[in-house]
């Protein structure tokens, strides 16, 4: 990861959320990710780069194997008190992940590739360690709100100041470049982010309208498909004459006679 998020980032971290605007835009977030994991009971799910746990806490009682990684103590510290000991933290980066291949079923990257300095290298770990998906949630270069956001951090720098916002396009060329043509699903939410409420949360829950290319936060699910090279094997056929003796014995009688 390039950036570290300190103590007093880790704590800013929390309470951006917990306003109720961005934690309206947060729960929507959460639910495109989980309508593209399809979390089942016993499945394996990494979250890397997972933080305070609010990306994990949705999945805590679902009967799932949860184990999450960080490089930040200090948010970890955040993950341990919000989620106790139900879910396996690690500290670490994306880029070295500390598992074996195929460790998992899902593995996700949740608001965590923004910070990364090698974004190709810790999708490449990820597809390592995943067994069936790998899916990722990041902030999109060409939404408005974001585009807002990043004029901001010029004159107010905050968390998203060392954040490297992403578009489906870049997203898509990027996995293609490292995994070949792959089974790719995108969608994106919060399409107003300046609204919030019920009926706003429907609309956003709407298929037509998660497939704008302009919603601020984008949900991508990736199916890492082995490859294998195959060269055809020459086959060789030995003839027989079918009036050959099978077997010694017979050329010994006649030898006889």
């Amino acid at each position: 990861m390039a950036y570290e998020f300190d103590f007093k980032a880790a704590q800013d971290y929390d309470a951006f959320f917990e306003k109720g605007r961005a934690k309206h835009c947060l729960d929507l977030e959460i639910k495109l990710i989980s309508s593209l994991i399809h979390p089942m009971s016993g499945k394996r799910l990494l979250d890397i780069g997972c933080g305070t746990g609010l990306s994990l806490e949705p999945f805590v009682d679902m009967g799932m194997s949860l184990t999450g990684i960080d490089p930040s103590a200090y948010m970890l510290d955040k993950a341990v008190g919000r989620l106790g000991y139900r879910v396996d933290l690690h500290r670490g980066t994306a880029e070295d992940l500390p598992f074996d291949d195929n460790s998992f079923d899902t593995a996700l990257l949740f608001f965590s590739l923004e910070f990364s300095n090698r974004p190709a290298k810790a999708i490449e770990e990820a597809c390592r360690v995943a067994r069936e998906q790998v899916v990722i949630g990041v902030h999109n270069r060409y939404a408005p709100q974001n585009m807002a956001r990043r004029v901001k951090g010029f004159f107010f720098p905050d968390m998203y100041s060392h954040a490297h916002f992403f578009s489906v396009w870049e997203l898509k060329t990027m996995m293609t470049s490292i995994l070949g043509k792959v089974p790719v699903k995108w969608r994106t939410t919060v399409q107003f982010p300046f609204l919030s409420g019920s009926l706003i949360s429907k609309v956003e829950s709407l298929r037509v309208v998660q497939w704008s290319y302009w919603g601020s936060f984008i949900g991508m699910r990736i199916k890492p498909v082995p490859k294998f090279r195959t060269r055809p094997l020459a086959l060789k056929i030995r003839s027989r004459k079918i009036n050959e003796p099978a077997t010694g014995l017979a050329i010994g009688f006649r030898r006889e006679k």
